[in-house]
């Protein structure tokens, strides 16, 4: 089977594809993807710290994505050219940002992988064991 550019719907299908998520809706309506009450993939709003550097519009399509340690944020950060980015606000979070707009320049098999391990990442330590096993990774 042959990967394809990566789209918002996808974001939405495999985050509500792992065991145990819960969708609720922020305070603004955005989507937020949770197991266990902890926030794995959160649509945010539009934040001062991610702005169009030319216009200073601020970003109205970042998603939030947890990553499991400091060394995978910047292994998905330090390419400039890469569509992973982080801002100052998310200093020692263990989360990267990318803007809907640019999901495009990864494949859905990558944005698969990212989203089981930032659910991974959250998941109790039962839950992701079982998981795994199920899964052989």
């Amino acid at each position: 089977m042959r990967d394809r550019p990566a789209r918002v719907d996808d974001v939405h299908a495999i985050a509500a594809s792992m065991p145990h998520v819960k969708r609720i809706e922020g305070p603004k309506g955005n989507p937020i993807y949770q197991v266990g009450g902890k926030s794995f993939v959160y649509f945010r709003t539009p934040q001062r710290d991610a702005e169009d550097p030319e216009t200073g519009e601020r970003y109205t399509d970042v998603i939030m994505i947890w990553v499991e340690s400091e060394s995978d944020k910047l292994a998905l950060t330090q390419d400039p050219k890469a569509p992973f980015f982080t801002t100052h606000k998310f200093d020692g979070h263990p989360s990267v940002l990318i803007r809907a707009s640019r999901l495009s320049e990864i494949g859905r098999a990558e944005l698969t992988e990212l989203i089981q391990d930032a659910w991974l990442s959250q998941a109790s330590r039962r839950r992701a064991d079982t998981w795994l096993a199920e899964h052989q990774r």
